[in-house]
């Protein structure tokens, strides 16, 4: 049922954003790298769709990842129940967004993130800042080859433009990513977004 909610709001959400930048779904496809075919599953909510759709979705149409993953109400108060978030999934990584906030010129964006061992997720960088505040395991974080490790407690802020990665040292790791940046930055020409870029590597150990 939260899968097919989740796909009923995405989809209306695409085809509300298609219509207002005025592309057809070839144009899209084009644009996003995703099958005409894909796309057209999404826009009628007969498919669930992964984390690199869903930001290669937000690059193409130059919108920050929330306004496709959120209903669009207004409300005095904001309820998120866990059960009801749709669960977007990489090959190392599951994130579950939590709230958009729009904050003057920026719009910030915060997820639940869980990150399973054996993988490592790299992103060759976006616009904004990457905040991270790790609640149980060992994460090892940041700029490729000066990463962080971070335990539960902590939390690193840093420039996402440069290229970054995801890694565990022993275990999964849950966490929460806060994501940061100019209202007017959700532009395709800036690059690819968190998470769906470098080819995602094995690692033993991790």
């Amino acid at each position: 049922m939260v899968r097919e909610r989740a796909g009923r709001i995405l989809a209306a959400n695409l085809r509300m954003l298609r219509a207002r930048a005025d592309l057809s779904l070839s144009e899209l496809a084009r644009r996003s790298d995703i099958a005409k075919g894909t796309l057209s599953q999404l826009e009628s909510g007969t498919s669930n769709p992964t984390i690199e759709t869903v930001f290669s979705l937000s690059n193409a149409l130059g919108v920050p990842v929330s306004s496709l993953l959120i209903e669009q109400v207004d409300t005095d108060v904001v309820l998120v129940r866990s059960a009801d978030l749709e669960v977007l999934s990489s090959n190392a990584v599951d994130l579950r967004m939590l709230r958009r906030m729009d904050v003057t010129d920026a719009v910030v964006e915060l997820f639940d993130q869980r990150v399973r061992p054996g993988q490592v997720q790299s992103s060759t960088g976006h616009p904004g800042r990457e905040h991270v505040f790790v609640t149980s395991g060992v994460l090892r974080i940041g700029p490729t080859g000066s990463p962080y490790e971070l335990g539960p407690g902590d939390y690193v802020s840093f420039a996402a433009q440069q290229p970054h990665g995801y890694q565990t040292v022993d275990g999964p790791v849950t966490s929460l990513l806060l994501l940061e940046y100019p209202a007017d930055a959700a532009r395709p020409a800036f690059g690819e977004s968190h998470l769906n870029l470098a080819a995602p590597e094995e690692t033993a150990g991790a």
